[in-house]
C-alpha cells in the first residue's frame, strides 16, 4: 500500500467511526472497501448453510463498518433474539460501571451484600468469597447451586450451597454466579441491572426495548434471558473494541473492559478448543487473541482486536464449536490490512445470497386423499405437557387447505404446502405471551401431516409430526435444540 493510499484508508475508518457514533445504526460499507473479500463471505454462509444446524443471523463489522448482515427468514433484523448466556457480558458491564460508581468493589466479600440470608453458620470459604469470584466463576462450588425450589430466595439458595474449595482457585461454569452479581447491583443501586444499563448503555447505543427476565423477587436474571436484536449484539461488541468508548462518550470504564476480557482463568492445554483459552469477568478468551460473549445453540458476540472486527451471530445449533471453527477457517484468512481491489460482481451475489436465505419450511403437498376425507374432523388430544388439545383439518374461504391445532384454548392456523413462513402474534408457549411465532406445514405422506413451529425470539424450531390411522391421530414433536431431552412424549388423538 501506498503512502497516500494507507493515509486515505484511516481517514475512511476515521470518519466511519465518526458517524456510526451519531447514530442508531452501524454505518455500511462494501466489504472489499474495508479489507475483507465479498467471496470469503459467501463462502462463509454457504458453509454455514451446508454444515451447520441452524443459523438465525450474523452480521460482521471491520473498522466501525457493517460489511455483511444477513437473517434466515423467519428470522430478521427487527426481531429481538433470546442471548441465553451471552447475557451474562451485559451483567458483566453492569458490575464494571456500578464499581467505577463506588458502589462496590471487586475485592467485596459477597456475604456482605445478603446478612439476612446467610446459613446459620457460614463456613470460611463462603466468607471469603468476593465479587471477582461470582464474576470468574471460581466462587469454590464444585456444581451450580438450584435454583426455583420453593419459595426460597434465589439468593439465599446460592448462600446455602456448599463452598467445598477455595473460592478463586478453580474454574466452574457458574449461572447463579451471574444472577448474584445482578442482585448485588440492585441492592447497591437500586435499580434492576435492565434498568441500571438504560441511561448508562442501551440508549447510548441505540439498543431500543430490550427485554430481560426476572426472579421471583423481581431480580433480571443476569445470567440468560436478555434479548436484543442482531445489530445491537455488533453495537456492544464495538464499544468492548474500542476500549469501551463510544463517540466522544466514555461509556465503560476502559481498565474494566481490559480486566474483564483478559484471562482470569488458569489455562488449560487444547489450543484448538475455544473453550480452553480461559475466562473472563463473564466473558470468554477465544483462538486468535480474541474474546467473545457467547449463549447457548450458537449466540455469538466475537471481538477480534488485532483485526478490528466484530461479529455477531445467532443461531440454533447443537455444536457452538462448529460455528467459531468456520469463522476461523473462512472469515479470519479473508482479512487485509488494507482495501481491497473493487468486485461489483462478487459483491452482488453475496448480497444476493445474503437476501435470500430462509430456514426450511416443511416440503410437501397441501391436500392428499386422506386430507379432503379429514376436512372438518377434529381429534381431541390426550392431556399433554405441550398443551396441544385438539387437531383439525379445515378448508377456508378460498379453498385453502389448513391445520388448525387447539392449544391453551387458543386456536393455531398452519397453511397447508405453502412453501413459506406464517406468522402468528399468539406464542403457545403459554397463555397470553404475544411474541411472535412462525409456522409451515403441508402432507408429507398420504397420512402424514408434517408442521413446523418458529419461536424467532428464541432459537427453538419444534416440528411436529401427525400420522393418522383410522380414526386415531398419533403426534410426535421435537424440538432442534434445547436443556435436556428435546423429544416430547408421543401423544394420541381420537
Amino acid at each position: 500500500m501506498t503512502r497516500t493510499a494507507a493515509i486515505c484508508f484511516t481517514l475512511i475508518i476515521l470518519l466511519a467511526r465518526t458517524v456510526y457514533s451519531q447514530s442508531p445504526s452501524l454505518p455500511r460499507s462494501t466489504p472489499e472497501l474495508q479489507g475483507v473479500s465479498s467471496n470469503a463471505i459467501l463462502e462463509f454462509v454457504e458453509a454455514a448453510e451446508a454444515r451447520l444446524d441452524s443459523m438465525h443471523s450474523f452480521m460482521m463489522v471491520r473498522h466501525g463498518n457493517v460489511v455483511a448482515e444477513c437473517w434466515w427468514k423467519p428470522y430478521d433484523a427487527t426481531t429481538r433474539h433470546q442471548l441465553y448466556s451471552l447475557s451474562k457480558s451485559f451483567t458483566s458491564t453492569a458490575v464494571g460501571l456500578a464499581i467505577s460508581e463506588g458502589k462496590l468493589s471487586l475485592d467485596d466479600e459477597v456475604i456482605k451484600f445478603f446478612p439476612d440470608e446467610l446459613p446459620e453458620s457460614p463456613s470460611a470459604n463462603l466468607k471469603s468469597m468476593r465479587v471477582r469470584d461470582l464474576l470468574s466463576m471460581t466462587t469454590g462450588h464444585d456444581s451450580e447451586p438450584m435454583f426455583g425450589v420453593g419459595r426460597t430466595p434465589w439468593t439465599k439458595a446460592f448462600l446455602a450451597h456448599p463452598v467445598v474449595s477455595k473460592p478463586g482457585t478453580q474454574f466452574v461454569y457458574n449461572t447463579p454466579a451471574t444472577y448474584m452479581c445482578s442482585a448485588i447491583v440492585q441492592k447497591q443501586t437500586g435499580k434492576s441491572v435492565l434498568e441500571y444499563l438504560g441511561a448508562k448503555l442501551f440508549e447510548p447505543l441505540g439498543i431500543k426495548d430490550p427485554t430481560w427476565g426476572t426472579s421471583p423477587q423481581g431480580i433480571s436474571l443476569g445470567g440468560y434471558a436478555l434479548a436484543v436484536r442482531t445489530e445491537d449484539i455488533a453495537k456492544f461488541g464495538q464499544l468492548y473494541l474500542q476500549k469501551g468508548k463510544w463517540g466522544d462518550q466514555q461509556l465503560v470504564p476502559s481498565d474494566w473492559v481490559e480486566m474483564a476480557t483478559s484471562r482470569q482463568t488458569p489455562k488449560v492445554d487444547n489450543p484448538r478448543n475455544d473453550w480452553d483459552q480461559g475466562y473472563g469477568f463473564q466473558f470468554w478468551r477465544s483462538q486468535h487473541n480474541s474474546y467473545r460473549g457467547d449463549g447457548a445453540f450458537g449466540q455469538y458476540c466475537i471481538v477480534i482486536p488485532e483485526q478490528d472486527t466484530v461479529i455477531a451471530i445467532t443461531s440454533g445449533v447443537k455444536n457452538m464449536q462448529n460455528i467459531l471453527g468456520l469463522v476461523w477457517e473462512k472469515l479470519l484468512p479473508a482479512l487485509s490490512d488494507q482495501p481491497l481491489p473493487n468486485d461489483e460482481t462478487a459483491t452482488k451475489k453475496m448480497q444476493t445470497k445474503l437476501a435470500s436465505l430462509s430456514l426450511p419450511t416443511v416440503a410437501g403437498r397441501s391436500s392428499t386423499d386422506q386430507s379432503k376425507k379429514l376436512t372438518g374432523r377434529r381429534f381431541n388430544m390426550d392431556p399433554n405437557d405441550q398443551s396441544i388439545q385438539s387437531a383439525t383439518w379445515r378448508s377456508d374461504d378460498s379453498g385453502a387447505a389448513n391445520l388448525v391445532l387447539s392449544v391453551s384454548g387458543t386456536e393455531h392456523t398452519f397453511e397447508l404446502g405453502t412453501s413459506r413462513w406464517t406468522r402468528s402474534d399468539n406464542d403457545w408457549r403459554a397463555p397470553g405471551l404475544t411474541s411472535p411465532i412462525f409456522t409451515t406445514a403441508a402432507w408429507t405422506g398420504e397420512n402424514e401431516c408434517t408442521a413446523k413451529v418458529c419461536f424467532v425470539e428464541t432459537a427453538i424450531v419444534q416440528t411436529l409430526v401427525f400420522q393418522i390411522a383410522n380414526d386415531q391421530l398419533r403426534l410426535d414433536s421435537e424440538s432442534n435444540v434445547g436443556f435436556g431431552q428435546t423429544k416430547k412424549p408421543t401423544v394420541l388423538g381420537r
